[in-house]
């Protein structure tokens, strides 16, 4: 069975997305999936070669039938988004709650889908790459990330990979329970901060939550030590495992301006072995040591 590895934060910021380009390079037969429809990132580090593109429907607009308007006006008088304007729909400001249809006496009124964003299947240098791409204002991303997974799977059946990362939204929301459900560790990217200690801990309660297995990774644990142990502590006191500490380190910041993930643009640095050492234990944890390259 393909196993799969969600890598969360709980918030932005974290080095999440760095740590998932980092992990792509050290495995094989893995499929990538970046599941920040939103806002995502990922394809900046790995670049992928779409290959397939898939519309994603999940709005509904509403459309008057001019023919049949008898302009009575009463889908402009219920609509409380100020989405009609003499009988014409401002499709930027409709919500899709079907209002109008319901009220207008002649039927001229209906609901269609229309697109709200693109999935795409691609290929990169590191694996196959499941990702997508929600238009600006539109709603339903859970259903998108449910639908990135639904392709990584997909793939990683076709491609015989034992392996899918998924690089997560930040926050607890709906996108980030898409990414989860199912998933069989969740690895959480923390950052010594108070802010950063604070939505680890929602983050465990939501894989709690799910009983999905959890693992830590303190991001740049150097900057406040103190923190770090405190990270420690919590997760010591919860049954969950430290698996990696990755120190601070500005060359992470260089592989990002050129456009490489940290393993690959300086493979000796202190980072890139701290991610590996990590990884390695995130694999064993997993029981899929046979695919570190390292």
């Amino acid at each position: 069975m393909v196993k799969e590895i969600t890598v969360l934060s709980g918030k932005g910021g974290t080095g999440k997305t760095t740590v998932t380009a980092a992990l792509a390079v050290l495995t094989k037969k893995t499929v990538l999936t970046d599941c920040d429809v939103d806002a995502p990132d990922l394809h900046m580090l790995l670049k992928p070669e779409i290959l397939e593109t898939q519309e994603f429907k999940a709005s509904r607009v509403a459309v008057i039938n001019q023919d049949a308007c008898v302009q009575c006006g009463k889908c402009e008088e219920h609509c409380r988004f100020g989405a009609i304007t003499k009988q014409v729909v401002d499709s930027i400001l409709c919500e899709g709650c079907g209002v109008c249809v319901y009220i207008c006496p002649v039927a001229a009124i209906e609901l269609e889908k229309r697109v709200s964003g693109y999935a795409f299947i691609s290929k990169t240098k590191y694996g196959p790459m499941s990702h997508a791409l929600l238009n600006p204002g539109e709603e339903n991303s859970g259903k998108l990330v449910s639908l990135v997974r639904k392709n990584a799977k997909m793939v990683a059946e076709k491609e015989n990979c034992e392996l899918i990362i998924n690089d997560g939204p930040p926050g607890i929301g709906c996108p980030v329970i898409a990414s989860v459900g199912g998933a069989d560790i969740g690895l959480i990217v923390v950052e010594p901060t108070l802010s950063g200690i604070h939505d680890m801990e929602r983050a465990l309660g939501l894989l709690n939550h799910f009983k999905i297995p959890a693992l830590v990774c303190v991001n740049k644990y150097d900057i406040n030590e103190e923190n770090t142990q405190r990270i420690v502590n919590f997760c010591a006191s919860n049954g969950v495992e430290v698996v990696g500490k990755i120190p601070f380190d500005s060359i992470v910041t260089e592989s990002m301006v050129a456009g490489k993930p940290i393993v690959e643009y300086a493979s000796k640095s202190k980072v890139s072995q701290a991610i590996k050492e990590l990884w390695e234990l995130a694999l064993e944890k997993i029981q899929l040591t046979g695919l570190a390259k390292v």
